[in-house]
């Protein structure tokens, strides 16, 4: 409190106590494959289609990172990270040479593209005037399909810190430059030199498991996600590429997958979204879950079969897996209805057709063992038919539940900040049960928690029962709460009967 000692009129700001709790976001996709180009082992911000194509490419033929993503964004999905994986195969970057001044001396600098691949036999580099620095230095223009991309202005062919090699090494996220042995210090003539011999394929030669796996410390693969809180499920689509070309076995693909479910296990906030391998029936589906996959988790979500769709890049109808689609309709659900609403009974955006057509006698098979099913009905569209994870516990059986919690644990645990270091007292523990009351009640009506009362759908208890003296002279704050969650109407029955006319209905 401040010391008052002159008499007047004294306005003070005071903190309004606890904080109102927000809401954090549902739906913020991560993915991890093969691309054309694109930072290596970096989790990138993209947030539309367009920024997709200007980091990472366009559609290759080689992958499905990118029909992933597109699907993503086609299906309703906003903000996604990407990380590109395998950029570190034999394939050759595209270069060339910048020419010495017109006087027939040795060309001074060879340069090159860092993406290795074919997306650098796009790039030219122009050498110009500089706009200040004398008649020995220069500008580099560094364009992409005859659109400039990069500037690196007043650049000198010496040492120091304005040497081209120096500044590009540093500046430059397209190209390096190095000096050709025995070539003179001039500076190079003005001209533009197009890059040429990059690999005719983006795929790499070798691929395994921890390509993809990669390691937190180290920030590759999706174990670079961890750094990252927004992110709520992670898709790997390319890792059925990679079997497909023979880089990864049976064994590998359940190694990345068993990966990624135990990323979001240690995450608690996110859910993988995974893919079964291709050209599987129904039956074969049933025995990949059950007899050589076999995750059990609530954290993980399996959905069959795969999704035709058109591949720019071979100008086809191709078949690819429905993670990416499905990442989108869970965005597009949450934002229309809620994470509480079951990401079901949804229209998939831009599938042509499924790799099988399936009947409800086959689903049957399949959706007891947790395979989420894509069906197609007349009339109707290619839909979501299920919302289950892959967990053998009855009460986290259903895809909107975990979700949920994982949106209510988060949403508290950032909301509650504040009262680290409060005064561990009656006082503070009715602020906490006054903060995370109202922000049930206003989840409840939002339709999110069963219950015609607040009262029914929560509780939440913070008081001298659940603080004994004991755990606060440990420094402890110990909040118990109680969430009556809604769950799907998977199985809708009407039974109808014949009555009388006129009688009474029975009871």
């Amino acid at each position: 409190m401040p010391t008052y000692l002159s008499p007047g009129v004294y306005v003070e700001e005071k903190p309004s106590g606890s904080a109102p709790i927000e809401g954090v976001g549902t739906a913020v996709a991560a993915f991890v494959g093969l691309a054309a180009r694109g930072p290596a082992n970096t989790p990138t911000l993209v947030s539309n289609w367009k920024q997709f194509v200007d980091t990472f490419g366009d559609f290759t033929g080689d992958g499905y990172l990118a029909h992933a993503v597109y699907g993503y964004f086609l299906n309703g999905g906003g903000n996604c990270f990407v990380v590109r994986v395998g950029a570190g195969g034999a394939a050759p970057n595209a270069q060339g040479i910048l020419g010495a001044l017109g006087d027939g001396s040795k060309a001074r600098y060879s340069v090159r593209a860092l993406e290795a691949g074919p997306t650098g036999d796009g790039l030219s580099v122009e050498v110009t005037d500089a706009s200040e620095g004398g008649e020995e230095a220069f500008k580099l223009v560094v364009k992409r399909d005859g659109r400039v991309v990069e500037e690196h202005d007043n650049l000198t062919s010496g040492r120091g810190k304005q040497s081209a090699v120096t500044v590009l090494k540093s500046a430059s996220q397209l190209i390096e430059l190095a000096e050709v042995a025995g070539a003179p210090a001039v500076r190079p003539a003005n001209g533009t030199v197009a890059l040429a011999g990059g690999a005719a394929s983006a795929t790499p030669a070798k691929l395994d498991p921890s390509d993809y796996i990669g390691d937190a410390a180290d920030r590759t693969g999706f174990g670079g996600l961890e750094a990252i809180d927004e992110i709520t499920m992670v898709c790997v689509p390319d890792v059925m590429a990679a079997y497909q070309k023979g880089l990864l076995t049976l064994e590998g693909v359940k190694a990345v997958q068993l990966a990624m479910i135990a990323h979001c296990e240690l995450m608690g906030d996110r859910v993988a979204v995974l893919d079964p391998p291709p050209d599987l029936n129904p039956q074969k589906v049933a025995n990949w879950r059950t007899d050589v996959a076999g995750y059990d988790s609530k954290y993980a979500a399996l959905y069959w079969p795969w999704i035709k769709v058109y591949d720019p890049a071979v100008n086809a109808n191709v078949f690819v897996p429905p993670s990416g689609h499905v990442a989108g309709i869970w965005g597009r659900n949450d934002d229309t209805r809620g994470v509480h609403k079951a990401p079901a009974n949804e229209v998939v955006r831009g599938v042509v057709d499924l790799a099988c057509s399936l009947t409800s006698r086959e689903q049957e098979l399949l959706n007891p063992i947790g395979v989420n099913c894509i069906r197609s009905f007349p009339g109707r569209g290619i839909r979501v038919w299920g919302a289950r994870t892959l967990s053998s516990d009855p009460e986290w059986r259903y895809l909107n539940v975990r979700r949920l919690f994982n949106y209510l644990e988060e949403s508290i645990l950032n909301g509650t900040q504040w009262v680290v270091f409060e005064p561990n007292d009656d006082a503070l523990w009715a602020r906490v049960r006054r903060t995370i009351s109202a922000f049930l009640t206003n989840e409840w009506r939002k339709g999110a928690l069963f219950g015609l009362t607040p009262d029914e759908a929560f509780f939440v208890k913070c008081d001298r029962e659940t603080n004994p003296p004991e755990s606060v002279d440990l420094g402890q704050l110990i909040c118990e709460i109680g969430v009556a969650p809604v769950k799907p109407a998977e199985f809708v029955i009407f039974r109808l009967s014949q009555f009388s006319g006129g009688a009474a209905l029975a009871e």
